[in-house]
């Protein structure tokens, strides 16, 4: 039998007007896009309805993909503390959907996931899809980069696995897949040092 085990990787871009998500399948040495989106919350008259919607569809999207892992962006820090407090907020909902089922969860600071993705710490949006497109062999560049964020957090994760970056695959659903445990990561302390002035997008 083939040693090498499957693991699937959910990636959050937490947002409280658009929230990005992306679900990875890693086989090996090969990584499978198996979906990516945007949950889109602007049309939620309160911040409570957006926050039942992002529980609601981050929980669908597990019960669909069964995750091993769930890897998000820390929020951007910076001066205005109401766009923190709703940005933490949406980030937690999210978490909590995952604890929910168990699911193992780790931050990452933007800062690691634009170098571990593009080689850039201060990679623009458009530099991270494009190199995704690359990498992954995306056909299409979506229209809200909160996708491809998403996307980014979730290869992040991969990469920072101690998994070497490979030649990528086409996208396959995928059997059941096994739990397994995760780390805790330091991106706190990390972006702020790096980025003080930083607020939410």
């Amino acid at each position: 039998m083939n040693n090498s085990k499957e693991k699937i990787i959910m990636g959050i871009d937490p947002g409280t007007s658009i929230m990005g998500y992306a679900v990875i399948m890693i086989k090996g040495k090969n990584i499978s896009v198996m979906q990516y989106g945007v949950i889109h919350l602007k049309k939620y008259a309160s911040h409570e309805l957006k926050l039942k919607k992002i529980f609601d569809r981050v929980l669908s999207l597990i019960e669909e993909y069964l995750p091993d892992e769930m890897a998000l962006e820390a929020p951007f820090f910076g001066k205005n503390v109401q766009s923190m407090l709703k940005l933490g907020r949406a980030q937690g909902i999210a978490m909590a959907a995952a604890l929910s089922r168990e699911i193992p969860i780790t931050e990452y600071a933007p800062r690691k996931i634009k170098k571990a993705i593009t080689g850039n710490g201060a990679a623009s949006k458009e530099q991270i899809a494009r190199s995704l497109q690359q990498q992954l062999g995306l056909n299409d560049i979506p229209e809200h980069l909160d996708a491809t964020d998403a996307l980014g957090v979730a290869l992040c994760h991969h990469y920072n696995s101690g998994v070497l970056p490979s030649i990528t695959t086409s996208s396959k659903k995928s059997s059941k897949p096994t739990n397994s445990k995760t780390s805790k990561s330091n991106s706190w302390d990390d972006f702020i040092q790096s980025n003080p002035n930083r607020i939410k997008k």
